[in-house]
């Protein structure tokens, strides 16, 4: 059996929309954040974060290894490319919305939502906006024409970078100026998948 430690408030979200994705079943193993230190967890994950996977004894971490490893065992075409081509894009998009994406839509969670009032910075925040303004219209420029990221057809890389775009609705940042982002990213997370997992603890 399948087993998926975290929470649907975090990083794990992700990796429970991939499975429900691919149909597959698991359990759903509830390890909050702060639990994720506690020494029954370090053996799983021994650098101390969510999510984790234990797929009959291969354990796995980070949030998008596991989502690739899901998609290219149990996925088939079109949500695994065929094409070592698509499949280099598939993690070329995952990798990008990590590195370019997804460590200013952090400050701006931490700036607008998670630190203590006294301790939230909003020109932090709106520097991390403006720092996004050049990932978007890469997005946006790349979408332009396109259905879904590769083409046609809803595929991980989708699900990956729809995953970290969706901090963009917490922190209320304003994408006006990208609207093929918008839709697409309203359109991703509008899946049945999706609705399933932001449904879970």
């Amino acid at each position: 059996m399948i087993k998926l430690y975290g929470t649907a408030m975090s990083r794990s979200a992700r990796c429970l929309w991939a499975l429900e994705e691919l149909g597959l079943q698991y359990e759903h193993v509830p390890t909050a954040v702060a639990d994720a230190k506690k020494p029954e967890h370090l053996k799983i994950n021994p650098a101390g974060h969510i999510p984790a996977l234990d797929d009959n004894g291969t354990v796995l971490f980070e949030s998008m290894a596991i989502n690739l490893y899901l998609a290219a065992k149990y996925g088939k075409a079109p949500f695994w490319p065929e094409t070592h081509e698509d499949r280099g894009r598939a993690a070329q998009w995952s990798f990008w919305v990590m590195t370019e994406v997804e460590p200013h839509l952090i400050t701006m969670l931490r700036q607008r939502l998670l630190n203590p009032p006294a301790q939230r910075d909003e020109k932090a925040a709106q520097q991390a906006a403006e720092a996004l303004k050049g990932p978007l219209k890469m997005l946006n420029d790349h979408l332009a024409g396109r259905e879904w990221i590769l083409g046609k057809d809803f595929t991980i890389a989708d699900l990956n970078v729809a995953s970290v775009m969706s901090f963009a609705m917490l922190v209320k940042l304003d994408m006006s100026a990208t609207p093929a982002v918008q839709g697409w990213l309203q359109k991703g997370l509008s899946r049945e998948a999706n609705k399933k997992v932001r449904a879970m603890k």
